[in-house]
């Protein structure tokens, strides 16, 4: 049975959305830029651990989401497996990919900006919500957002971004032809 929560989030995750998504504009137009960005912080004192963009094209590796990139560095700066008494902040709600690495690592809490919906706006998506992987899960994560969520969003509407995700989509494959 699920034992994920959701509730609103405080000023506290307000002002730290802010910072994210302003210090994540700073990038755009950059060779790195990127809408998503996600940083681990302790829960209890609110101090920031690490911090890191998406990586997919730099790294070549279709996993490489902010969220993933930043729990995979925390657990080993930390030298642990589970992230209890953390919290994951990320510009974008997580995929169905990035929120279960968030509930296998163990974080208390995931607070996100945009939205699914606003992402697929601007580029492909899975269509399941953050809160619907963290209740047909055992463990326990509160997910809150969206928080911030005009800031996040000016992210994708930025016009250099908005360069990047013509570029995405004109390379992409084409989708295979059906009989």
């Amino acid at each position: 049975m699920s034992k994920s929560k959701e509730t609103s989030s405080t000023a506290a995750d307000l002002e730290r959305m802010r910072r994210l998504a302003a210090w994540t504009a700073r990038w755009l137009g950059t060779p790195r830029q990127s809408p998503f960005c996600a940083d681990v912080v302790e829960t209890a004192t609110g101090r920031l651990v690490l911090r890191r963009l998406n990586a997919v094209a730099d790294e070549h590796d279709p996993s490489s989401h902010a969220e993933v990139r930043v729990l995979r560095a925390t657990c080993k700066r930390l030298k642990k497996l589970t992230l209890t008494g953390y919290t994951l902040y990320t510009t974008c709600e997580p995929c169905p990919m990035c929120m279960s690495m968030a509930l296998w690592s163990g974080v208390d809490r995931v607070v996100f900006g945009a939205t699914i919906s606003d992402a697929a706006r601007h580029c492909s998506q899975i269509y399941i919500p953050a809160r619907t992987v963290a209740t047909r899960s055992d463990m326990k994560c509160t997910v809150a957002g969206p928080v911030a969520r005009k800031e996040c969003v000016a992210l994708f509407e930025d016009p250099r971004m908005q360069a990047m995700i013509r570029t995405w989509r004109h390379s992409k494959r084409p989708a295979p032809k059906t009989s």
